[in-house]
């Protein structure tokens, strides 16, 4: 089924008081022919990727996935980071997280990674054209690009201008 392209010229609806969580994980495959050592990682997302859709509550708004040759990258969205320490700390986490230092461990045929963003309120704007809901327009909502928030650098003082009006 293909994702609705919506026409034009589109940008994040926030509230101007919006904090959010970019999380990015991945792992890269060093040692093609060293399979029984990365598929397991590899095969380890998909149960914890589905949890987290089931289980709004647990403060994931949605992600992005993509793969090359050798790296997988997904890229997540978390209400807070408190939301994203807490599921790290998770029955199914951390069973994977234990499965990959028994299994790899040191053995450099599998890399894994992740990075963690912290973003504040007017910190962020973002731009989407003839694009379907995609990455933080998924996550937060989207809205039609105004005559004011026609730049990036308009759509970011347009969030400090409402900050101001309402301190």
């Amino acid at each position: 089924m293909a994702k609705e392209i919506l026409q034009g010229r589109y940008t994040v609806e926030t509230s101007g008081s919006d904090e959010f969580v970019v999380f990015l994980i991945g792992m890269r495959i060093n040692k093609w022919w060293a399979i029984h050592k990365w598929l397991p990682v590899f095969l380890a997302m998909p149960p914890m990727i589905k949890e987290l859709y089931t289980n709004k509550q647990l403060g994931f708004l949605t992600m992005e996935n993509f793969f090359n040759l050798r790296t997988t990258l997904m890229v997540q969205y978390w209400e807070t980071e408190e939301d994203l320490m807490k599921y790290s700390r998770g029955q199914k986490h951390l069973k994977a997280w234990n499965d990959f230092n028994k299994k790899v461990g040191k053995n450099e045929a599998v890399g894994i990674y992740h990075e963690t963003y912290l973003i504040k309120p007017n910190q962020f704007e973002s731009i989407y054209g003839n694009m379907p809901k995609f990455g933080l327009a998924k996550a937060l909502g989207l809205k039609p690009v105004s005559h004011s928030t026609k730049t990036a650098s308009e759509r970011l003082r347009t969030k400090t201008k409402k900050e101001h009006v309402h301190s």
